[in-house]
């Protein structure tokens, strides 16, 4: 196991971002044009928020009952904001933070993943995915 590993060598760098101006009908449909679960939303470099999957499925629970799906998500999606629904309070960590200190603030906490930011900046988002996949590829070396 590579016990000093930083997390810049797991993290997803290339990350898809929401903006406070977009809405939560883009959101959706990033999330399943690009497979993933969890979108940091910015202002300019700086995150403000993250938006995860499970979030958008929490408000639109109305999709069980009615059959057209697509027009009951317009509905509710327009009723919320972004920032309404993105949680605010984030825990980030830089780029030089140790893999497994990653993997304990995951295993304690509710959320998947976490931002990675320097100087204030969005450098990458790091999920339990990654580590995960990390972990598998340390018993194929």
């Amino acid at each position: 196991m590579k016990k000093g590993t930083p997390i810049s060598a797991i993290m997803t760098k290339n990350v898809i971002t929401l903006n406070t101006s977009d809405n939560l009908e883009k959101a959706e449909s990033l999330f399943k044009k690009y497979h993933i679960r969890h979108i940091p939303v910015v202002s300019g470099n700086k995150i403000i928020g993250m938006l995860s999957y499970t979030d958008l499925l929490r408000i639109s629970f109305a999709d069980a009952v009615y059959e057209d799906e697509e027009t009951v998500d317009t509905m509710v999606y327009n009723m919320f904001s972004i920032e309404q629904v993105m949680a605010k309070n984030l825990i980030s960590v830089s780029t030089n933070t140790i893999v497994k200190d990653v993997a304990e603030i995951l295993s304690k906490k509710e959320f998947h993943a976490i931002p990675v930011v320097d100087d204030g900046k969005l450098k990458g988002i790091v999920t339990t995915t990654d580590l995960i996949n990390f972990l598998i590829q340390q018993y194929d070396d």
